[in-house]
């Protein structure tokens, strides 16, 4: 009986909730990375000689944005677990990351998509 209070008082349930968003969020920052040294490799291969170099742009962007979007992660699963496993009252993290690849994602397919509008062209 005892036992069962002891565990009640507990603000949130240990489980791996914080972890596991951690992780979709890493396989998430992955996917970006691998599509953005595919496209690396791609886009100054099927670009025009004057535009060849700006097809780089979008890998090294998706890249930095994968690195970024990693670390974030990180912070904001040690962020929430030391919000939830302390009685203080500390901000939980809202949506600004999903925010950021939102707008990355909605960037990077429209850069996606004038490269291949610009080949189909020439």
């Amino acid at each position: 009986m005892m036992r069962r209070a002891a565990e009640s008082d507990r603000l949130y349930d240990p489980g791996l909730q914080p972890e596991r968003t951690e992780l979709a969020w890493r396989r998430t920052a992955l996917a970006i990375a691998i599509g953005s040294l595919v496209s690396l490799r791609i886009f100054p291969l099927v670009l025009p000689d004057g535009l060849a170099a700006w097809g780089v742009v979008p890998g090294v962007i998706g890249v930095g944005t994968a690195c970024l979007l990693w670390v974030a992660a990180r912070r904001r699963q040690r962020h929430t677990t030391a919000v939830l496993t302390s009685r203080m009252s500390g901000v939980l993290p809202g949506g600004a990351l999903l925010l950021v690849l939102t707008v990355f994602g909605t960037g990077f397919g429209t850069v996606a998509l004038l490269l291949v509008a610009v080949t189909q062209l020439s």
